[in-house]
């Protein structure tokens, strides 16, 4: 499945993300999540900002204009990196779509 702007994505009830030391770590808590031989996933701060705006509620689209007002970054690079960043996290099964 595609995911576009229109998506409402949250967090998996599978992981759990917890900040440890200004780092973002995500740890799957059922097998078949993620990759086999990765047990603990780190975001940069790129990802550390999306995922903090993950409610099951938002649009991928109100995320985007809320990135963009918040970083001094084009609309469509901030597009790009979060629909790139959802549609791998949503490959792995670490995010649902609402």
């Amino acid at each position: 499945m595609e995911l576009t702007l229109d998506a409402i994505c949250a967090p998996s009830e599978d992981v759990v993300a917890r900040m440890i030391e200004d780092e973002l770590i995500i740890v799957p808590l059922v097998s078949g999540i993620g990759d086999m031989e990765d047990e603990l996933y780190t975001m940069n701060d790129t990802g550390k900002a999306i995922w903090s705006r993950l409610d099951g509620e938002k649009s991928l689209r109100d995320l985007v204009a809320e990135l963009a007002t918040e970083f001094e970054a084009s609309p469509g690079k901030i597009e790009k990196d979060v629909l790139g960043l959802m549609t791998e996290l949503a490959r792995r099964k670490m995010v649902v779509m609402q």
